[in-house]
């Protein structure tokens, strides 16, 4: 854990445990939180896509980030603070101060294709919480795509200290390093985790340590030191599942792979469906067979 940059890394964007009833079960969170450290975490990103806080209310979202931060320590606590505003987005982030954490992550607006100035009017309104954010770049999912230029601009303003990189185009790590060499890059999907690493990322914003964090944080370690002999097979073994964390289905992927492996990982909200069967089956097998392998 880099203190004074605690978004360095391996940070698990936490899954998060619900009862049969749907409620959310705080007393198994927060044991999954010290678990995912005690096997070589470095902390954990609440409320984010995986954490499904689209579907909290703002009393669960809440205690989900007290819960994380009295489990492990608010300098490893990380959370999501996305909202369709951009008042709403800082009162997380002072939500997140409050209760000690020492950064958060933030997408861009996502309830419409935002211009360039409003992204820019987001991320000012959310930096003077206090806090370091880190953006979150998903064009995938919010219409609105934070290329680099943009990002050395949010950065040369002081808006942002790193970048969740999500868009899959590992060549931006490149133009990143160029035009902003003091932004910090992370891993934001799991499936490009080796060619991002071996571009100079700082972090991974993680999806498949919720079941698997031991072999997985042995990855990251390997990768970012340019072990290649270590990395490489290990990746091959793990992108079965790594790749679902760039399907639509990934909660309820990495939820059904923490349920074989013994975890709780258990049902999502609507409106996430079931996996249909031949993805339960393809999830089921990667899973079981990356525990044969030991990687469990």
């Amino acid at each position: 854990m880099t203190q004074h940059r605690p978004w360095r890394g391996v940070l698990v964007a936490t899954a998060l445990p619900l009862n049969d009833d749907l409620s959310v079960n705080y007393d198994r969170y927060a044991e999954h939180c010290a678990w995912l450290v005690d096997n070589g975490c470095d902390g954990v990103v609440p409320n984010g896509s995986l954490g499904e806080y689209q579907v909290l209310t703002p009393e669960e979202r809440t205690r989900v980030v007290e819960t994380a931060v009295a489990a492990i320590g608010g300098e490893r606590v990380m959370p999501g603070v996305a909202a369709y505003g951009s008042a709403e987005s800082r009162r997380w982030a002072e939500q997140a101060g409050e209760a000690g954490c020492r950064a958060v992550m933030l997408l861009p607006p996502n309830a419409y294709r935002a211009d360039e100035r409003s992204v820019l009017a987001h991320y000012a309104e959310v930096a003077r919480s206090g806090l370091p954010v880190v953006a979150y770049n998903n064009p995938i999912d919010t219409k609105v795509d934070l290329v680099p230029e943009l990002l050395a601009r949010l950065h040369g303003e002081g808006h942002i200290q790193g970048v969740k990189e999500f868009s899959g185009d590992v060549r931006r790590a490149y133009r990143i390093a160029e035009l902003a060499p003091e932004l910090d890059l992370l891993i934001g999907a799991d499936d490009v985790l080796l060619e991002l690493a071996v571009a100079g990322a700082k972090g991974w914003v993680a999806g498949y340590p919720n079941a698997l964090p031991r072999a997985s944080v042995e990855l990251y370690r390997a990768a970012v030191d340019g072990d290649l002999d270590t990395a490489l097979p290990l990746y091959r073994q793990l992108h079965p599942l790594l790749r679902w964390d760039s399907r639509v289905e990934f909660v309820q992927a990495i939820k059904l792979s923490m349920d074989i492996v013994g975890r709780h990982g258990g049902p999502c909200r609507p409106p996430r469906a079931t996996l249909l069967p031949g993805q339960e089956a393809a999830v089921r097998a990667a899973t079981e067979k990356a525990v044969a392998a030991g990687l469990a």
